[in-house]
């Protein structure tokens, strides 16, 4: 089987290229990469060692993806993948869309031409972001949480929020591109008959992540607090209990693997995958955990709101458990652990791929 990675140096894309090439037989990748986030060179060269034929190419470029030639399938981990992307100044609004939806559509056309399957890796971001911010919280162990007695919205619980929860907007551009992508990945399958899994991500987090929150808020905490960068406690009264679940990309393998495999129609074809309560966590707490293994240092409170944010996002992956018989291996403890040591062992990731 040849497969085509979009992004793969990034930390998902080459994380997940590793273990595939680690675990599978009989694999070929290709990866596909425009290096337009600082660090992602630093993946160019251990995974060509490993074999793969990395085409420095972008997905919003027809031309580009032309010349990865025929796969049997697409994995599509290439996203810009912040919130705040089309209004932060630093992207606009149409390049965010030419990326994460054009991209998108490029790539679904190389599936009908060549017969391929494809999977998007999409995002929790995706769900109604009033839908959210109204849910009625407490605060418990200087974290959020649903309070249990409330009426619910449906598709969401104490265990999280699960694929029947509203995507209502506003759910942010980002959001917006991603659901819109899962849409239409949807009916390029259906209209031309090739399978499509939409893989909704929690935080992904693990060593080697690159320097910057919007890439994943738990490395990104560990390691300015390391090298002892000033961080902030952002809007819901600067006090950080606001929560995140996290996942290890290496998790994602044996679906992903699954999904290649087994293109029967009896399955979902819209999965959440995420780390649940268990791996779940608030700023707070991280900073807890952060003083505990680095040493105490101050954090800032910044009440002021900020705009597409939400105080409690953890994903209920019981569907993915009943699909697929997948659970999250990777324990929070144990993926903090693994970013503290890559932070000990590389005190300037920051700089080096925080651009």
């Amino acid at each position: 089987m040849r497969i085509l990675i979009t992004g793969i140096c990034g930390f998902a894309g080459s994380t997940i290229a590793r273990r595939l090439l680690e675990s599978t037989a009989d694999l070929t990748i290709a990866g596909l990469d425009n290096f337009c986030r600082a660090g992602s060179r630093l993946n160019l060269d251990p995974l060509q060692k490993l074999g793969i034929d990395i085409i420095e190419g972008d997905i919003r470029f027809p031309e580009d993806i032309a010349r990865v030639g025929a796969v049997d399938w697409i994995l599509d981990a290439a996203a810009n993948p912040s919130v705040l992307a089309g209004v932060d100044g630093k992207s606009t609004s149409r390049d965010l869309v030419d990326h994460n939806l054009g991209g998108t559509i490029n790539l679904l056309e190389h599936c009908r031409e060549h017969g391929a399957g494809f999977t998007l890796l999409s995002t929790s971001r995706v769900y109604s972001i009033p839908m959210l911010c109204n849910l009625s919280l407490v605060e418990h162990n200087n974290a959020f949480a649903p309070a249990e007695d409330q009426e619910f919205p449906i598709g969401i619980s104490a265990s999280g929020v699960t694929e029947t929860a509203p995507t209502s907007y506003p759910i942010s551009l980002y959001g917006a591109t991603k659901l819109a992508s899962e849409t239409i990945a949807l009916e390029y399958g259906a209209t031309f008959g090739f399978p499509v899994f939409i893989n909704r991500c929690g935080v992904l987090a693990g060593a080697g992540q690159f320097g910057r929150a919007d890439q994943g808020i738990f490395s990104y905490w560990l390691h300015a607090w390391h090298s002892q960068r000033p961080l902030r406690y952002i809007g819901f009264d600067g006090l950080g209990h606001q929560v995140r679940d996290c996942l290890h990309p290496d998790d994602l393998v044996p679906v992903l693997k699954a999904q290649m495999i087994d293109q029967s129609h009896d399955v979902p074809r819209v999965v959440n995958f995420g780390g649940g309560t268990g791996n779940s966590m608030s700023l707070r707490q991280l900073s807890e955990w952060c003083s505990d293994r680095f040493g105490a240092q101050p954090v800032e409170a910044d009440p002021q709101p900020r705009r597409f944010d939400v105080p409690w996002v953890v994903m209920d992956s019981s569907l993915a458990k009943e699909s697929w018989n997948w659970r999250p291996q990777t324990k929070l403890e144990a993926i903090l652990e693994e970013i503290a040591e890559h932070a000990e062992k590389h005190p300037d990731w920051l700089d080096v791929t925080g651009g």
